[in-house]
């Protein structure tokens, strides 16, 4: 007889210093989809959803799609938002239990979600389910690489299966890696257990970036060497999510084990803790100034190939506001030619355009809405090159076929500059973001994107360089801006800490 297996994702990246609460509209901007509808939104894509898709018609499982959720990083998630959500994850286990059996759950989660009510949001979610399912069933969750993960996580789950990617090209695999333990626990062959260790860190393991080498490709083949072991199935290393006032917020290692491997496993997670923890001080972002892309921009005229540049403080793959102007005011006022810009959030404009038609001349009071002291509208004077309904697929790597909607969308002519300017706000991860728009990046000189990271999966292999600027958005490096009321003290860098297990942070 078939396995029966739930299937559900939900997923955000909470900014509790985002000014911005998260709503139901803004899962549906992104997607909000209850039941089997997933299924046909998600087959033949890259990502977590994908690979359960595949694996469920690899085992042979009889699935139960509860539903699917993901929402672009904002403030905390409305107390309304949270449960609704949840209630439909939760539902779905309730009804097919109640209908006979429920054998195992495959979850796609983040694990930095934050909400009106719960500061461990994923951990309220896998209680909420374990209680449903009982002590036995498999349940399998993979996260983000910056998920804050807790001892309520592990808890609760057989198996927390990170990303080892940064940009995540990887979500795709991490599923099927999941779903491939859940089998082996439904057939007996397998009893995995989770632990967590998580060090008095605000911030480590260089941010989880995987995109030349250093700190956590060196952490990566660390786990990669643990998991070979016997008894140790999973071994994840997450990065953590700094831009979170709760008390899990950092670095942590979540290893899957056999019940007979609890020692080995907890020996394993304290050999890595403890070269984050010696490595601490090891960063490889190179934040810069908005002059020295200027200066980039001036002295790249007529080379092959765009600069890119990354305006990461406003990435709204963070809960940046995707709206701050000090980037493109700058390049307005030194008249730098043949840039595309992506992307501008101002619902507003987009408006004002479409009213106004293509071709049209129009004078522009252009992002800078959310919080003014981060940049100020924009006044210009634009013409209205393009309008569109925002609707693209991702070409990837990262997130291949998996459709996404700026929304209303009108790209705007300011000078030298082609602005996308659009209704939902988005992180520029794909090529899509322009050539959907009748924009070739590659013929650019200049090509700036709101996003830290995640654009260069997309956007490293075409560019002649790039540049990472901090513009001063909600997103930026610098912590001692931020106030922490609720994280687990002391703490380091924040407070004289000489031992990564003082104070106190969650313990395996």
């Amino acid at each position: 007889m078939a396995y029966r297996v739930l299937v559900a994702q939900f997923m955000h990246e909470t900014n509790t210093f985002s000014k911005l609460p998260t709503t139901l509209e803004d899962y549906r901007k992104r997607w909000l989809i209850e039941g089997e509808a997933m299924v046909l939104r998600f087959t033949d894509t890259k990502n977590e959803i994908g690979g359960y898709i595949d694996s469920a018609k690899k085992y042979g499982w009889e699935p139960v799609w509860a539903g699917a959720a993901n929402a672009t990083p904002s403030g905390k998630l409305t107390k309304e938002t949270w449960e609704h959500i949840r209630d439909m994850i939760v539902g779905a286990a309730k009804k097919a239990k109640a209908a006979g059996k429920l054998d195992a759950v495959c979850l796609s989660l983040h694990g930095a979600m934050v909400t009106e009510t719960e500061d461990d949001a994923e951990g309220a979610l896998l209680e909420a389910l374990r209680g449903v399912v009982g002590p036995d069933v498999p349940l399998v969750a993979t996260l983000d690489l910056h998920a804050n993960a807790t001892v309520k996580m592990a808890k609760n789950a057989n198996a927390l299966v990170s990303y080892r990617t940064y940009p995540h090209v990887d979500g795709y695999e991490r599923a099927v890696q999941a779903a491939a333990l859940a089998q082996e626990a439904l057939e007996g062959k397998k009893q995995p257990r989770c632990l967590l260790v998580q060090p008095a860190m605000l911030e480590g393991a260089d941010h989880g970036r995987t995109t030349q080498p250093g700190l956590m490709r060196d952490l990566l083949a660390k786990a990669d060497a643990f998991e070979k072991e016997p008894g140790i199935n999973v071994v994840s290393i997450q990065a953590g999510f700094t831009w979170a006032d709760i008390p899990y917020t950092g670095p942590s290692v979540a290893v899957s084990h056999e019940p007979a491997a609890e020692a080995r496993a907890k020996a394993v997670a304290a050999a890595i803790l403890d070269e984050i923890w010696k490595r601490r001080d090891e960063s490889s972002s190179d934040y810069r100034p908005i002059s020295d892309a200027i200066a980039a921009a001036r002295a790249g005229v007529g080379k092959e190939g765009p600069l890119v540049v990354a305006d990461g403080t406003d990435n709204p793959g963070g809960g940046g506001y995707n709206d701050t102007t000090p980037v493109l005011q700058a390049l307005i006022d030194a008249k730098v030619e043949n840039v595309a810009f992506g992307t501008i959030f101002d619902p507003g404009t987009v408006q004002q355009a479409i009213k106004a038609g293509v071709g049209a001349e129009i004078d522009v009071v252009l992002g800078g809405h959310t919080d003014p002291s981060m940049g100020g509208p924009v006044k210009a004077k634009a013409i209205v090159k393009m309008l569109s309904d925002g609707e693209f697929k991702n070409d990837g790597p990262m997130n291949a076929g998996v459709g996404t909607s700026m929304g209303p969308t009108a790209v705007l002519r300011i000078g030298g500059i082609d602005v996308v300017t659009i209704s939902n706000r988005i992180q520029t991860i794909d090529l899509q973001v322009f050539l959907s728009q009748g924009i070739d990046p590659r013929t650019k000189s200049v090509v700036v994107v709101k996003s830290v990271q995640h654009f260069r999966a997309a956007y490293a292999p075409i560019a002649r360089e790039v540049i990472l600027v901090d513009s001063g958005g909600i997103c930026s490096p610098d912590i001692t801006r931020l106030k922490f009321t609720k994280l687990r003290r002391p703490i380091w860098p924040l407070d004289g800490v000489n031992d990564p297990y003082a104070g106190p942070g969650a313990r395996a």
